[in-house]
């Protein structure tokens, strides 16, 4: 949903080649960034889980419980890092577009 309006944001301008194609390289490295945030978290998750429930030593099971506060971190920064990259990236194309447009009208 999201990214539709971004590719269309950046792809139906009157950009060149070049900078469509950066900006789809940008867009797409933060969704796989923001993906490996995801992933990570939920492999933490899942083995905090995994020590609480399957081992009965307990320092492994406090550890277990630590890695539970550490896979939400984990989550919470991977959208924080997200959400300030894509506005960056929206930012960034918005000056691209206009002083594309200044450069045309002034040929």
């Amino acid at each position: 949903m999201l990214t539709k309006n971004l590719y269309r944001k950046f792809i139906e301008k009157d950009l060149s080649l070049g900078d469509q194609l950066a900006a789809a390289r940008s867009i797409l490295a933060n969704e796989r960034t923001y993906l490996s945030y995801q992933r990570t978290a939920i492999t933490i998750l899942i083995a905090g889980l995994t020590f609480i429930r399957f081992f009965d030593v307990l320092w492994i099971e406090i550890i277990g419980w630590f890695f539970l506060p550490a896979a939400f971190v984990t989550m919470l920064l991977g959208t924080y890092r997200y959400a300030k990259m894509r506005d960056l990236i929206k930012n960034i194309e918005i000056k691209s577009v206009e002083s594309n447009g200044n450069n045309n009208s002034k040929n």
